[in-house]
């Protein structure tokens, strides 16, 4: 275990709990266990879905009015949460939510005098960013951001907004590395079935993939909007060896990846997404479309290959490629696990405890000069 290098510091991380299944939730998780037991921080979740008192509790069934509950419930558990914190690390999203989770967040912790880390994570940043002034205004004065992406890093700076980054993590002792060989047609998707994810995109690519390897099987993990109409075109497509998994606990989804040995992911939008660092770690092949920030963390011909957005026949053709050339995917594999060593926590930690202390610790004063 780490030394302490000074005062343990307490950190609120202000984030959806696992009772909103999805990416931000995932990896603020993933940083609450990290941080059990640390000498230097000592870290709990602030919610941004509190559990309302039990007579209010049937209201979050009615649209509209569980917002309301939620917001009613949210602020005061803000006001007694970050009142013990020395840093609120803020995780955000984008739109409506921003305003109803982070905005929150920040005019509380500016009321106590606390400092606030805006831990953004949203791919939709550059539409956001352009549309929000509020956005854009609560990003240029917390005290530090930092994001998960040189895609995101790079958005804000188009806004004039200072950013640093500090990855997402990826747990390579849960998500263990296996060598396929050969690679077999066993895919797997674990994005959830919203239209920005475009899984639609993922069954016509499988499509070509079983044209060519009739007994290729495709997993989708996850749930979401989409899914009547998924189940419609998987019969609409004639496509055999389809399952659909529905939403997984984050400690079980290992084993989907153990058992695949290509990932395909076709999203519109993104940003630095866990799955693909997941595949890496578990030794999946991967194929995906370049949205957003997935160009940085997968080189097409270095992690992987990529396919332009919404081409379905790229991406199908980029998975034979890989079931045609064991060599090609052997490479892509090797390198896209090596990778991984920047995203485990062992070199992620030190990157967050800098910048919780940079935010505590006073800034030094030289000396006056004698006249």
């Amino acid at each position: 275990m780490p030394q302490p290098s000074a005062r343990r510091l307490n950190v609120a991380v202000v984030a959806p709990s696992m009772d909103i299944l999805g990416g931000q939730a995932v990896q603020a998780e993933r940083l609450l266990r990290a941080w059990r037991d640390d000498p230097d921080v000592r870290a709990w979740l602030v919610p941004i879905n509190p559990v309302p008192p039990r007579p209010l509790r049937p209201a979050l069934r009615v649209k509209y009015v569980r917002t309301i509950v939620t917001q009613l419930t949210y602020w005061p558990v803000l006001l007694h949460e970050l009142r013990r914190a020395d840093v609120v690390h803020v995780f955000s999203a984008s739109y409506f939510s921003f305003l109803l989770a982070p905005l929150p967040a920040v005019l509380i912790a500016r009321l106590l005098g606390k400092p606030v880390v805006m831990n953004y994570r949203s791919g939709e940043a550059p539409d956001h960013l352009r549309r929000s002034a509020i956005a854009r205004a609560t990003l240029r004065h917390v005290d530090r951001n930092a994001v998960p992406s040189r895609f995101l890093h790079d958005v804000f700076a188009t806004f004039g907004i200072a950013s640093e980054i500090i990855p997402n993590i990826v747990d390579v002792e849960r998500f263990r590395f296996r060598s396929r060989e050969p690679l077999r047609p066993r895919i797997v998707s674990t994005r959830n079935f919203e239209p920005l994810y475009n899984v639609p995109c993922t069954l016509r690519a499988f499509k070509i993939v079983q044209e060519r390897y009739p007994d290729a099987q495709l997993v989708l993990v996850g749930g979401g909007s989409q899914e009547s109409s998924l189940r419609r075109m998987v019969d609409e497509l004639s496509l055999a060896h389809v399952t659909f998994a529905g939403r997984v606990p984050p400690h079980e989804i290992w084993r989907y990846y153990s058992e695949a040995d290509i990932y395909l992911q076709t999203p519109n939008i993104d940003n630095m997404p866990s799955s693909v660092l997941e595949a890496f770690a578990s030794g999946c092949a991967v194929v995906s479309t370049d949205a957003g920030g997935v160009p940085a963390i997968l080189g097409d011909g270095v992690h992987g290959l990529l396919a332009p957005c919404d081409d379905h026949d790229a991406a199908g053709r980029a998975a034979l490629r890989l079931l045609d050339d064991a060599a090609l995917a052997r490479s892509l594999t090797q390198a896209a696990f090596e990778s991984c060593a920047r995203y485990q926590w062992s070199s992620v930690r030190s990157q967050w405890v800098r910048l919780y202390r940079a935010l505590v610790q006073p800034a030094i004063v030289p000396d006056p000069r004698p006249a």
